[in-house]
Order: C-alpha cells, then sequence, then structure tokens
C-alpha cells in the first residue's frame, strides 16, 4: 500500500460544485492517471484523491497544483499519507480510471471523466495500448470532450467519446475520422461515427421492417387490383362493332306478308 500512497495526491480545498471531468482536467498533463476518488462531505470544501502511474507524476502535479488558484478557490495539494480515509462511501463519486485491460463485450476498460452526454461518438480500430488519456487528447481536437472511455469487443479495442454539444460531435466526425491516432508506442488510423445503441438500433430495424412490409402490402394490393380488373376485362363480352341480326321469326316482312 505505501507505493500506491507514494503515487497518490491529496487535493484540498475544492469548490462545492467541482466536478470529475474538471479534476482530470486539472491534472492529466502530469502522468496517466489511474484513479480518482472525489470526496463530498455535508460542508464544503470538497477534496479528492488522485493517483498516477508513478511517483514522479504525483511529485510533478503537487509542484504544479499546490497553491493554485482554482475557481477562487486555492487549492491544497500534498502527498497522501495514510490514504486520508480511502475508499468508497455513501457521499463518493468515483471514477473508474482502472488502468488494466478489458476483454470481451463487457469492456473492464479506461475511463476518463463520468458525467456522460447525448452526443457520443464510437471510434474504432485503436491499438492495445490506447488509454482513455491518449483517446481523449486526440479527440478534444475537434471540440469539448466530457467523457472518454476505451473498451474492447470480438472486433478489438474502440473507444466512446461524449461532447458536450451537439456542433462538436459532427465535426469531430467529420475532421478526425479516418486520421492517426498515435500514443508513445504505437499508431494506427481510426474510424469516428456516431455511436448508437442498441435500443435506437433495434427501433431503427423494427422501423425500416414496418416501412418494407408497408411496402410489401401495398406492392400486393396492386397486384390483386391489377389482376382483378385484367379477369373482369378479360369476362365482359365483346361488343361488335355491326349491329346484331334480327331473329327471323321476328322480322317486319315476315309479319306483313302472313297479314295478306
Amino acid at each position: 500500500m505505501s507505493g500506491r500512497f507514494s503515487r497518490s495526491i491529496y487535493v484540498g480545498n475544492l469548490p462545492a460544485d467541482i466536478r470529475e471531468c474538471e479534476i482530470e482536467d486539472l491534472f492529466y498533463k502530469y502522468g496517466r492517471i489511474l484513479d480518482i476518488e472525489l470526496k463530498i462531505p455535508p460542508r464544503p470544501p470538497c477534496y479528492c484523491f488522485v493517483e498516477f502511474d508513478s511517483t514522479r507524476d504525483a511529485e510533478d502535479a503537487i509542484r504544479g497544483r499546490d497553491g493554485y488558484n482554482f475557481d477562487g478557490c486555492r487549492l491544497r495539494v500534498e502527498l497522501a499519507h495514510g490514504g486520508g480515509g480511502r475508499g468508497p462511501s455513501s457521499s463518493d463519486r468515483r471514477i473508474g480510471y482502472s488502468g488494466g485491460g478489458g476483454g470481451g463485450s463487457s469492456g473492464g476498460g479506461r475511463f476518463g471523466a463520468s458525467r456522460h452526454s447525448e452526443y457520443r461518438v464510437i471510434v474504432r480500430g485503436l491499438p492495445s495500448s490506447a488509454s482513455w488519456q491518449d483517446l481523449k487528447d486526440h479527440m478534444r481536437k475537434a471540440g469539448d470532450v466530457c467523457f472518454a472511455e476505451v473498451s474492447r469487443d470480438s472486433e478489438g479495442t474502440f473507444g466512446i467519446v461524449d461532447y458536450t454539444n451537439h456542433d462538436d460531435m459532427k465535426y469531430a466526425i467529420r475532421k478526425l475520422d479516418d486520421t492517426e491516432f498515435r500514443n508513445p508506442w504505437a499508431r494506427a488510423y481510426i474510424r469516428v461515427k456516431k455511436y448508437e445503441s442498441s435500443r435506437s438500433r433495434s427501433r431503427s430495424r423494427s422501423r425500416s421492417r414496418s416501412r418494407s412490409e408497408r411496402r410489401d402490402r401495398s406492392k400486393s394490393l396492386e397486384r390483386s387490383i391489377s389482376r382483378s380488373v385484367s379477369r373482369s376485362r378479360s369476362a365482359s363480352p365483346i361488343k361488335s362493332s355491326r349491329p346484331r341480326s334480327r331473329s327471323r321469326s321476328g322480322s317486319p316482312h315476315k309479319a306483313r306478308s302472313g297479314s295478306g
């Protein structure tokens, strides 16, 4: 545990409305973040613990952010001593920055800030060494990223990225699709598309099925009407252009000759 705490920092005097993504933005440049644990006490100020990948990163963060003025609050940043009450509680808001790799469709990947939005894209073709921080750094070229996650499924490593607004999402799809993603270990060309949940995909499939069924019913109705019309035309008698010849027994000439 001493090794973990040597790379974990305590951040005090945080504002009451602090968000996880803001903490991540404050410290991501000092190194790879493994875990952020935000404490929300009944009365302010708030505080948090940030665990880095290395002791050196934690020391750099302390030097860079201790005494930093954040939104009118002078931050207190120091090495975490004994954890300071680490561990989940009912008042915690936790980000699962798990550094280990996942597997299968359930993911188990690495997460960025936990504030989601409806403006979401899916990023395919990521190298297996990609982290949520690498992904966020790349995708923030198109706009304001509020959530980033890296996971794995049967198709390989992929990312989920949420933007704060619709324009940034559309711009990311247009600008970052088929671009080169790189980190210190690998590089790859990625594909960026709008994310569709399984529920929305099933709705779209059901809508397409209902449209196709309506079209099929319409075509079937047209064919049946066409067949009935053609049958009625073939069954109707053909009118001759010549007048019908009258029966001899009913002819006026025969009647006149019989009376004389």
